[in-house]
Formats: structure tokens, C-alpha cells, sequence
């Protein structure tokens, strides 16, 4: 279910519960997991695509979806793979920053803190990890990771 702003098509895909759990079943799903009462998941067809076709792809997914890409067995996938988790400098920040947003009810916060404390115990299994400053800083980071990305030897032999 969309929120306030939220477009079909543009900031998701918004589909029903039962041709989400559809498409489960005929695996079209690079990852999927029900979330805060909600299915998310990261089509597979579009990212083996873009990454064949030498695009980088950003995926904003949770803990439980990063574990199961970087476990994937398509190398393809695998080979592309650089995660990066984005972690709040403490807990008191991450609750201002979910309050700014003034998307969620506090019952939805408080749920949200709750599964981002258990999130946070798997910072080490990423490859990467920025602190959260500001969004400037974390996109800057963000880019010299990708950079640093782009000039690993395995990388070049492949262009």
C-alpha cells in the first residue's frame, strides 16, 4: 500500500498480496520477505538485465533480502554485488529522523526502531558500512564506495 507521496511505478511497483505471492511461486523474485505487515521484493528480471548490460543497480532492501542476494547463486549477480549498510549514529537519531518524516504513527516507529536494533547486529556481514551523518555526507561516502567499486581489477578485465 502506497504512503502519502508514494507513486506506482515511480517509487515502487504496488501489486496485490496475491499476485505478490504469485510471483513468489514462479520465482520471479531476486528476494522477497513480509515486512511490517507488507511484501517487498526486488524483481530478478530487471536487475540481471541492467547488470549484463554493464548498469549499475541500487537496491534498497532490508537485512533479511541482503543476506539471501548475497548467498544468491547466479554469479552474474554475485560478482556485481558491493552492500553497503547505512547505520544510524544511535538510536535517539534514528527515532528524530522517522519523526521528520511524519509518514508513520508512533506504534509504526516504535516497530520500526525495534526491527532496525535487530538489523544493526548484522552491520559486520555487509561489506561496507557508513555511519550516518548527513544525507550529504552519506551520499558522498556512498559515491566513493562506488567508485572505489568501479576500479576493482576483476572489474576492468571484464569491460
Amino acid at each position: 500500500m502506497p504512503r502519502a507521496g508514494e507513486i506506482d511505478g515511480q517509487d515502487y511497483q504496488f501489486v496485490s498480496d496475491a499476485d505478490f505471492r504469485e510471483r513468489i511461486e514462479k520465482g520471479d523474485f531476486l528476494e522477497h520477505a513480509q515486512v511490517h505487515r507488507d511484501y517487498y521484493g526486488t524483481l530478478r528480471e530487471p536487475v540481471v538485465t541492467n547488470l549484463k548490460n554493464r548498469k549499475d543497480v541500487l537496491i534498497d532492501i532490508d537485512t533479511q533480502g541482503a543476506a539471501v542476494i548475497r548467498n544468491c547463486g547466479d554469479p552474474v549477480i554475485r560478482d556485481a554485488l558491493a552492500d553497503v549498510f547505512i547505520m544510524p549514529p544511535d538510536l535517539e537519531e534514528l527515532r528524530k529522523r522517522l519523526r521528520k518524516r511524519g509518514t508513520e504513527t508512533t506504534e509504526q516507529i516504535d516497530s520500526r526502531l525495534a526491527t532496525a536494533v535487530r538489523e544493526m547486529e548484522h552491520w559486520r556481514d555487509y561489506r561496507y558500512t557508513i555511519i550516518s551523518g548527513s544525507v550529504e555526507e552519506d551520499l558522498q561516502r556512498f559515491r566513493q564506495i562506488m567508485e572505489a567499486e568501479n576500479y576493482l581489477s576483476r572489474r576492468l578485465i571484464e569491460k
